[in-house]
């Protein structure tokens, strides 16, 4: 329920005032500045890994947390980018037809399962589960 009202606020603000809007290439550099950090931050304790005591580094560790990142991350993207269609279009179709409400909200919250998979799959790589 929340996420339908923050949709709905974030399409309302955007509306009335275009400098707010986000572009496709803040994206992007958003998306490769987050990426090389990810990059950063898994492979720099290398050495530590290194000095433990296991002679070729071991670097199942920090790849393990990089495809955990990466999962939980894609979820959540994923998640995102289906409910941005469907939050304004679920919008439209209250405004018209308010007894529309309970169809619209399930469909806003079918891709919510996109991150709950995602993270998931996130705990089951970081407990080494399977």
């Amino acid at each position: 329920m929340t996420d339908l009202v923050l949709v709905a606020i974030i399409n309302i603000v955007s509306r009335n005032d275009p400098k707010r809007m986000v572009s496709r290439k803040q994206i992007s550099i958003f998306s490769i500045i987050l990426g090389a950090s990810l990059l950063v931050f898994t492979f720099a304790p290398l050495p530590a890994f290194a000095a433990e005591g296991s002679s070729s580094g071991d670097l199942s560790k920090p790849i393990l947390a990089l495809a955990a990142a990466i999962a939980i991350a894609g979820g959540l993207i994923g998640t995102g980018s289906a409910q941005q269609g469907i939050g304004a279009a679920g919008m439209g179709i209250i405004a018209e037809k308010p007894e529309k409400f309970g169809q619209v909200l399930f469909f806003f919250v079918i891709p919510e399962t996109l991150w709950i998979i995602g993270f998931v799959l996130g705990i089951i790589l970081l407990l080494d589960i399977l």
